[in-house]
């Protein structure tokens, strides 16, 4: 793994050149297998996210963790391991004794004094551990927070949030949504700057699938840092494996067809990563 508060490392010195960080959601195996190639293919550094909805899904934090851990010590490039939208506190912990490099507690469907309170108890475990923390500022209920559409960050709110909890990111809302599958969403640019000037740490967009290439470029030059997307390389993947099995309906063999969304998902990150980073 890398150093100690490597992604706050990482992401300081992409705010202060206003690049973009990719942040990629592994869902299964595969994914961590095609991002690092992709990351490989780019020579960029990522983060491969592992969610609370991901942890249910394999029945557990540490098989899936560890699997990617191992995959991204074997990187040539800069690859972190963070763990996404946790609202467990024990999962927290569990994540702190695992030694991922990051973990994103998700207090946005609390009120703010709660969600400060427990942010600053998380922050100072971390901290303890070497482990940077991200965090999200709302009072929306369910996934998608400060994300749900319509939903803006206040950019004093932001700061006063940062200065309350010391966390090393903040995901704040700027107009795109969580599970997107069409790349039409538009962010609030003048507002991301904003934010850029009002909050001292990386500002993380989640939602990023919904968003074309000129509208990742354009938040990423106004101001945003860690850039998250899960959907639309999930769309890839599973694209990718129904061409197969219907060309070919007779395979059986996971690995025939399997490869093909793997294949898509290694040559999408290249680009993307290659993009965020201009």
């Amino acid at each position: 793994m890398i150093t100690d508060l490597a992604l706050t490392g990482l992401l300081d010195t992409a705010r202060s050149t206003r690049h973009g960080i990719g942040a990629f959601n592994v869902v299964l195996l595969e994914h961590a297998e095609a991002i690092v190639a992709g990351a490989a293919a780019a020579g960029l550094p990522v983060i491969l996210q592992i969610s609370e909805n991901c942890v249910r899904y394999h029945g557990g934090l540490a098989p899936i963790t560890t699997a990617t851990q191992a995959i991204a010590r074997s990187a040539d490039v800069e690859v972190l391991v963070h763990l996404d939208h946790v609202e467990d506190a024990d999962l927290v912990a569990e994540g702190i004794a695992l030694g991922v490099d990051s973990i994103m507690y998700d207090g946005s469907h609390l009120d703010y004094a709660a969600n400060v309170a427990a942010t600053r108890v998380l922050a100072d475990r971390c901290h303890a551990a070497g482990i940077a923390i991200e965090a999200e500022l709302g009072e929306v209920g369910g996934k998608d927070g400060v994300h749900a559409p319509g939903v803006r960050t206040d950019p004093a709110d932001a700061a006063a949030f940062v200065a309350a909890t010391g966390v090393d990111a903040l995901a704040v809302a700027v107009g795109t949504s969580h599970a997107m599958q069409t790349r039409e969403a538009a962010v609030d640019r003048d507002l991301i700057g904003r934010l850029h000037d009002s909050v001292p740490v990386p500002l993380v967009l989640h939602g990023s699938s919904g968003l074309s290439d000129d509208e990742l470029r354009g938040a990423v030059a106004a101001g945003m840092t860690k850039i998250n997307i899960s959907t639309h390389l999930n769309g890839l993947f599973t694209r990718a494996l129904r061409d197969v099995l219907d060309e070919r309906p007779e395979l059986v063999d996971p690995r025939k067809y399997v490869a093909a969304g793997r294949d898509a998902i290694t040559t999408e990150t290249a680009r993307l990563l290659t993009l965020l980073a201009r």
